[in-house]
């Protein structure tokens, strides 16, 4: 459940208008396939998985309210913020909160007025993350001098998803011998869709994309490619740099680029994105 509530804010004498953006978590479990194979209890958000993204556009405030349907605490943590003044939104749980207890709710305040860029939310209980209970966050620049640069915003969401309930691989992984454990090889999921069956991205030729990929794992590591294409790097975690040509990415769980890529002028052939 999405809302918004326009806020005007007079800062330096300037008129700047502002959203108040209320999102509502009903969190729960439900039991789907993900990967196109296996079926289990994941945990998701009104229903379902993936869980949309969140947009906001930097200034706004973020009232993220998680109510908890589960059998054990929830937390969410907003990764990339910095919360300055306000670390008991940071939704470590256990850390800077205790959780929020099965049938109780909570709303945390996100204020973004000092970041924009791309970042994720998470829980930070246990493995209520890997388990489905995750997305995108996406601050949108309040200046907008950037979207010169490019035509087109495309955002890949890249998750880690196993076989079974995390849970059962965390105790087997608490026994600390691994002789004899089978191996975990998580499938890949982008925007939440098995990626070997994910339909095709259209570009159109001669123009520019950026690419927003956020590695929303908990244990995989990712490397993304484009091949024909050079990316221009312009942002990493959340943090805008020089543009840096690289032929591809490779991004740890949590990080985050944005790299802008011109489409082949050619219609002749179809080009692979490689997440491996």
């Amino acid at each position: 459940m999405l809302a918004y509530t326009l806020l005007i804010l007079l800062a330096g004498g300037l008129q700047v208008l502002a959203a108040r953006v209320q999102v509502t978590w009903d969190v729960g479990y439900l039991n789907i396939s993900r990967d196109g194979s296996t079926t289990w209890r994941a945990i998701g958000a009104n229903g379902q998985l993936p869980i949309p993204p969140i947009y906001v556009t930097q200034g706004d405030i973020l009232e993220l309210t998680a109510i908890n349907h589960l059998d054990k605490p929830v937390s969410l943590h907003a990764h990339g913020l910095f919360q300055r003044n306000s670390a008991y939104y940071d939704g470590a749980g256990f850390t800077t909160e205790c959780g929020i207890p099965p049938g109780s709710q909570f709303t945390y305040i996100i204020e973004t007025r000092d970041q924009s860029g791309t970042y994720w939310v998470h829980s930070h209980y246990g493995t209520e993350g890997i388990d489905g209970l995750r997305t995108a966050l996406v601050i949108l620049d309040q200046d907008t001098s950037l979207l010169d640069e490019y035509d087109e915003d495309v955002l890949l969401a890249l998750e880690d998803w196993g076989q079974e309930p995390n849970d059962n691989l965390l105790e087997r992984l608490k026994t600390l011998s691994l002789v004899g454990m089978p191996p975990n090889h998580p499938s890949v999921l982008i925007n939440g869709i098995n990626a070997n069956i994910l339909q095709p991205i259209r570009f159109t030729p001669g123009r520019r994309y950026r690419l927003r990929v956020v590695s929303m794992s908990f244990t995989y590591w990712f490397k993304v490619r484009l091949p024909g294409h050079t990316m221009q790097v312009i942002e990493a975690d959340g943090i805008y740099c020089r543009p840096s040509a690289a032929d591809g990415l490779d991004l740890g769980p949590g990080q985050r680029y944005s790299a802008i890529i011109t489409a082949q002028e050619s219609l002749e052939f179809n080009y692979a994105l490689n997440v491996t």
